[in-house]
């Protein structure tokens, strides 16, 4: 295979890894910030989010081996995996070494929900916030195609709507914990 195959299966893969990551958090948090109904919420809903989630780690792969034999920038499994070995960029390479090691730990404990207590699990699952702002920055810091307008355009765009997201879901938080202060104290 030509090297310039691995470079695009490296930038491809990343990009869409991303991508994934990014609608994987949106659609947990509509999850969580949609209005309580009489009914539960359709099964498919948390599927998507849960294959999204899953579906970027394989794309996280793929940009890994990518990148591995793509030999513009030699990269060796240690500079793949050990945060600040990389000798180029080491920052921007270490943030997407930190958001691999997230978005596993995520993916894991996901997989072991029903065997793992709730809190930990929702401890766990809180790093998605992080693992999210941590895959921007290295898009946005090593990414090859960090300076398109369209790249620069489509991460506003997904920031901004996480970022709505997010005021939501603590809008909807503290309404849950008014209505329950208020039941526990109607009940004294």
């Amino acid at each position: 295979m030509s090297n310039e195959l691995w470079w695009y299966t490296s930038r491809a893969g990343g990009l869409v890894a991303a991508a994934l990551l990014a609608a994987s958090v949106i659609a947990g948090l509509a999850l969580t910030t949609a209005p309580r109904r009489a009914r539960p919420r359709p099964a498919w809903r948390l599927d998507l989010h849960r294959f999204l989630g899953g579906l970027a780690l394989v794309f996280v792969g793929v940009h890994l081996v990518g990148t591995l034999f793509d030999h513009y920038v030699p990269f060796g499994l240690t500079d793949l995996l050990v945060p600040l070995a990389s000798h180029w960029s080491p920052i921007p390479v270490a943030l997407g070494i930190v958001s691999l090691y997230l978005l596993v730990a995520v993916e894991v404990t996901s997989l072991a929900k029903a065997r793992m207590p709730t809190r930990a699990w929702r401890l766990v699952h809180w790093l998605s916030f992080p693992l999210f702002g941590l895959v921007q920055l290295h898009l946005l810091l090593a990414g090859t195609d960090r300076h398109t307008p369209a790249l620069l355009l489509s991460v506003a765009a997904v920031d901004v709507v996480v970022a709505v997201l997010l005021v939501r879901r603590g809008l909807v938080a503290e309404a849950r914990y008014e209505r329950r202060l208020e039941a526990g104290s109607a009940q004294v």
